[in-house]
């Protein structure tokens, strides 16, 4: 049995590594607050690619800044939305709606100015050691 004295020395290297282990490993600087990581996998067959499953939720009146992937984004709209470019009319962003995003190309850089949030399922083929968005200024 452990003596009190040990016990309290050990107790704060514990909470720490407690609190280390509850946070996910794939967090990145550069990852979009509207993200919401579901799976996580390496791509079978391509070393140093991984493969990301998200629900990414654009509410009314933010933003989708401007952005890019190293890899592929597929996305379906899960549930559509009025959205608008800056310059641009507003336009409707229809349920059901298939997105596809090539590697290193900016997309995003839209207001969601519907009632409704913005839902898409996401799926990402990715580089494993560079961040999920590079943001565009």
């Amino acid at each position: 049995m452990m003596s009190t004295d040990m016990m309290s020395a050990i107790r704060p290297a514990l909470l720490l590594a407690a609190s280390l282990l509850a946070l996910p490993a794939y967090v990145h600087a550069q990852d979009s607050t509207a993200r919401t990581e579901l799976k996580r996998t390496d791509l079978t067959g391509a070393p140093g690619m991984e493969v990301i499953n998200s629900i990414v939720e654009i509410k009314p009146g933010e933003e989708s800044a401007k952005h890019f992937h190293h890899g592929v984004e597929s996305a379906y709209v899960l549930q559509g939305t009025m959205i608008q470019a800056p310059g641009k009319e507003a336009t409707m962003l229809e349920t059901g709606t298939p997105i596809l995003n090539l590697r290193d190309v900016p997309h995003g850089g839209f207001k969601v100015v519907g009632n409704k949030s913005l839902k898409l399922f996401t799926v990402h083929v990715v580089d494993k050691d560079k961040p999920l968005y590079d943001y565009v200024k």
